[in-house]
């Protein structure tokens, strides 16, 4: 068995981040003075999938500028380094950037250039929100393409799944597959496993949590022979409420099953935790191997690299 420390310096890649549910109390200070610390816990706190959509709109609220995109970033980047999470795909909500009517271009620029100068290895993952329908999907899907020699490595859908349902996006995901870009989807968080068949019948390459394929045997048998990726995000699923308790969560019935499992952290300033942490729950609660979680983390990233 790791300890803490251990954990922190083995060397882990991060794939399922979201930039905006990873900004702290001190980004937000940074970006508007005026806000008070309550003001800033009471928006940060999640009991419920809805209070934890709640305040995302509300964070999301905040980054007004390219220059908020680049500090949450460098704040976020300083942080994975820390943990020596040497490999990080990040996601970028730009559905939400082109809600919010800002220039997707000059935030992905900031966000862009800011990531290259850590020393971590950063790829960006490009968002659209899934309920806003495939029309907007393919708005996303078409910026995404165009930067795919500028750190754009993959195109995702997020958002409320029983409102939008993965097959809209079939042909989006068609776009950017040919476009060069990598699929991945949030599926089986809020719905049931046929939410994860549909993600994997347009093409969807990792599942964003996934958690509910533990129902079904056919599904994990499929995941397992294919050797398709399960985001698993312990915390954030018991803080959302997606599950009872730390101790009714399905991660080890997943594990156990031969499914691959990644570890993330997903929206680590809502649900307090830190992806060492993630690798601690999985041992101390669950048993896992967290040499074996670390290597996949390696092992199932787009870039593939090689372990530090």
């Amino acid at each position: 068995m790791h300890s803490y420390y251990g954990k922190v310096a083995m060397p882990k890649a991060e794939l399922h981040l979201h930039l905006e549910g990873s900004i702290q109390a001190e980004t937000l200070l940074a970006i508007d003075p005026a806000l008070s610390a309550a003001e800033i816990q009471a928006n940060l706190k999640c009991r419920t999938f809805e209070e934890f959509l709640r305040g995302y709109i509300w964070i999301t609220g905040k980054l007004q500028t390219p220059a908020h995109y680049a500090l949450a970033t460098r704040h976020l980047l300083e942080r994975l380094a820390a943990e020596n999470v040497t490999y990080a795909e990040i996601t970028l909500s730009a559905g939400v950037v082109l809600w919010k009517q800002q220039d997707l271009a000059a935030v992905y620029e900031a966000v862009w250039k800011e990531s290259q100068r850590s020393r971590v290895r950063t790829y960006w993952i490009l968002d659209a929100v899934r309920h806003f329908g495939a029309e907007h999907g393919m708005d996303v899907a078409r910026f995404a393409v165009t930067r795919r020699e500028h750190g754009v490595i993959a195109y995702g859908i997020g958002g409320d799944e029983a409102r939008g349902p993965a097959e809209w996006f079939r042909d989006v995901f068609a776009f950017a597959r040919d476009g060069g870009l990598h699929l991945v989807c949030h599926a089986g968080e809020t719905c049931g496993p046929e939410s994860i068949w549909a993600a994997l019948a347009i093409g969807a390459e990792r599942i964003g949590h996934g958690i509910a394929a533990a129902r079904d045997p056919a599904l994990l048998q499929h995941l397992r022979e294919s050797d398709v990726p399960l985001e698993v995000s312990i915390t954030s699923n018991v803080a959302t409420g997606v599950v009872a308790s730390l101790e009714q969560h399905p991660v080890r019935q997943l594990y156990d099953a031969g499914v691959p499992i990644v570890l993330n952290t997903d929206d680590p300033s809502f649900f307090n935790t830190t992806l060492t942490r993630e690798y601690e729950l999985a041992e101390r609660t669950f048993g896992l191997p967290v040499d074996r979680l670390a290597a996949n983390s390696f092992r199932y990233a787009f870039a593939a690299p090689a372990r530090d």
